[in-house]
């Protein structure tokens, strides 16, 4: 038995999955797990802060900040149920560690691309959500329903803008 109890710990102690014991939301493809900010891989969606801008997409021709719904349909999915990451190797441009979060066994990438809130960000996911993707488009669920920018276009706008 105490053999089996110093494998397990072990086997956690080196593993590349992490629980979850403080989490927030930044975004929708964005959280903070005690304190490591940790960006999912092979998605992107709507920014709620950049360069201090909050990026903006319309519902007949009304002005809604579609980051911050992204971020409310990530924190719905979540609620009070426990998130465990798998982290890649290699951390993105911005130092963040870069992962796969799940929900009871669910990805929350899958699952933001699938309802329209997060797109498949192909240049890092080489196409992993592109159904997903294509079925909100379809479907018109979440942004589809809206005239919307592209993040990493809007993101590269802003950046000219700020040149």
């Amino acid at each position: 038995m105490k053999k089996l109890l110093a494998i397990l710990v072990l086997g956690l102690m080196f593993c590349n999955t992490s629980f979850a014991d403080s989490l927030r939301v930044v975004d929708g493809d964005t959280i903070n797990i005690n304190g490591e900010r940790i960006r999912f891989g092979g998605i992107d969606a709507p920014e709620t802060n950049f360069w201090g801008q909050k990026q903006a997409c319309y519902l007949n021709e009304v002005e809604v900040f579609c980051g911050e719904l992204s971020k409310e349909k990530l924190k719905e999915k979540i609620g009070s149920n426990p998130v465990s990451c798998e982290r890649e190797k290699n951390k993105d441009r911005n130092g963040r560690t870069v992962a796969e979060c799940f929900v009871n066994g669910e990805s929350l990438s899958k699952y933001m691309v699938r309802i329209g809130y997060a797109f498949d960000f192909v240049r890092y996911s080489k196409k992993k959500y592109a159904q997903d993707e294509e079925y909100a488009k379809v479907n018109k669920l979440g942004l589809w329903t809206m005239k919307f920018e592209y993040p990493w276009k809007w993101r590269e706008k802003i950046r000219e803008e700020n040149k």
